[in-house]
């Protein structure tokens, strides 16, 4: 997995300020209302590519590329309301935003075994043990989100230490929910890297 979003030499005060204040009426409604109606759907995708792949063992490419653009939309907003990123989160599933990178590479044939594994047991092997740790990680994050503002709007700067260390927070929780969605095949490393 392909997973960066570009640290940029400066921030725009204006935007940070816009975002703070505004964020949930122009960038979280209207995109929270068109995901929402995605997220169902790409629900019942995840069930039919599930027995797809059970019966084939073959993922099909057009679930696949349908998941994956709602991962990278759903991503585009996330990075811009934690202010990783300047632009305006675009619109649409099939859209590659300037400055993030989000490739998965497709793989048509899937281990039958490790997606029924992963569909019964991923709660317990993946997601107990990479949540309790991204939960300390995420607080980390929030307090860096938090400074960063402040020094984004006094010297337009955001230390790129920091900018990395979020972007790794964002890009573990992306891996963990990818491979939980069979887009990714290997065991999410416990890292941001």
């Amino acid at each position: 997995m392909d997973f960066n979003i570009q640290h940029q030499e400066s921030y725009s005060r204006g935007q940070l300020i816009l975002r703070l204040f505004f964020g949930w009426l122009y960038i979280a409604i209207p995109h929270a209302f068109c995901l929402f109606f995605l997220g169902f759907l790409s629900g019942g995708v995840q069930i039919l590519a599930f027995w797809i792949i059970m019966f084939t063992g073959k993922f099909p490419q057009n679930f696949f590329n349908f998941q994956l653009s709602v991962l990278r939309w759903s991503t585009r907003v996330n990075a811009s309301l934690l202010n990783l990123m300047d632009p305006y989160p675009e619109f649409g599933y099939e859209v590659n935003q300037e400055g993030m990178t989000l490739d998965i590479p497709y793989q048509e044939e899937v281990s039958i075994s490790d997606v029924f594994l992963r569909a019964f047991l991923g709660g317990l092997y993946v997601g107990i043990p990479h949540v309790f740790c991204l939960l300390f990680r995420s607080i980390a994050s929030n307090i860096l989100i938090f400074i960063s503002f402040w020094t984004v709007l006094f010297t337009r700067k955001y230390p790129a230490s920091w900018h990395e260390f979020n972007v790794g927070t964002l890009r573990w929780s992306i891996r963990v929910n990818a491979y939980l969605s069979y887009l990714i095949h290997d065991y999410p490393p416990f890292s941001g890297k």
